[in-house]
């Protein structure tokens, strides 16, 4: 294995990523990796960010009104 020493992030993780498949496989890889993202924030704190203070019947609502836009991209058709 050979060590660059000025790589930069972006390639260190594509050669992490390469590593990992040789010896992990596909799969494998993903699910290692799976097993040690830890994420970032609060997500209790931050929810009410971008979810409100809605009630339930109103997020119930909202849901079923973007299930029935056809500009939904994520529409199941």
């Amino acid at each position: 294995m050979s060590v660059q020493t000025a790589m930069t992030p972006n390639e260190i993780r594509r050669a992490g990523l390469q590593a990992l498949t040789q010896s992990l496989g596909a799969v494998g890889m993903v699910r290692f990796l799976q097993q040690t993202e830890i994420g970032w924030g609060d997500y209790t704190k931050e929810r009410s960010q971008w979810l409100g203070q809605k009630s339930l019947a109103e997020i119930r609502t909202e849901i079923l009104r973007l299930k029935q836009d056809a500009a939904n991209p994520l529409r199941k058709r």
